[in-house]
């Protein structure tokens, strides 16, 4: 019998993204690197990178945010 147990380092409820497994998850069970979250239900999870590409697309677009004349190589 192991002298420590190994905890989750998430709450339930908390869902999270795996990046790695392309999968949702409760808890977290994938290293913080390798996801997106928490967030509040499964679905919430499953829309993780459409949401990340939203807000990226906001803060690009945003001319707040903007660094002088620069210009967007990523075609």
């Amino acid at each position: 019998m192991p002298l420590f147990r190994k905890r989750s380092a998430g709450k339930p409820g908390e869902w999270y993204y795996c990046l790695v497994h392309k999968k949702v998850e409760e808890g977290p069970e994938c290293p913080a690197k390798d996801r997106l979250g928490p967030y509040a239900s499964p679905g919430e999870a499953a829309r993780a990178i459409d949401t990340a590409r939203e807000r990226t697309e906001d803060w690009e677009t945003d001319p707040r945010w903007r660094d002088g004349d620069r210009t967007d190589d990523r075609d």
